[in-house]
């Protein structure tokens, strides 16, 4: 079953660069509809961060037919000075160790019908 997720406020530990970076990460070839409801962001809002880390030479783009294909500079080192020599591969790698053993939608319905 759907659920709208519940509206956060307050702070995250991870940025809305970063989860943008980890979606285009698991799948080069996945749609802006697809990554701002894996993020709950606004397609308006993906769109942006994708400018971003393109700006910053994080990602790159080739249209492929009327699709997008991603390529992530992985040894890109991250922006801030105190995450210094940390790389966008490393970065991602503990991304992916995450979402390996988070639990999915569907483990966590079958769990709340018990």
């Amino acid at each position: 079953m759907d659920r709208a997720a519940a509206p956060h406020t307050g702070w995250t530990f991870l940025t809305n660069h970063a989860r943008v970076l980890a979606a285009i990460a698991a799948d080069h070839a996945t749609r802006i509809r697809d990554i701002a409801a894996r993020c709950q962001l606004t397609e308006r809002a993906v769109q942006k961060i994708i400018s971003d880390l393109e700006d910053g030479g994080y990602l790159t783009h080739v249209r492929e037919g009327r699709s997008n294909l991603y390529r992530i500079t992985s040894d890109t080192l991250l922006r801030h000075p105190a995450d210094a020599p940390v790389s966008v591969a490393a970065l991602l790698a503990l991304l992916a160790q995450h979402d390996a053993v988070r639990p999915s939608a569907s483990t966590i319905d079958k769990n709340e019908e018990r």
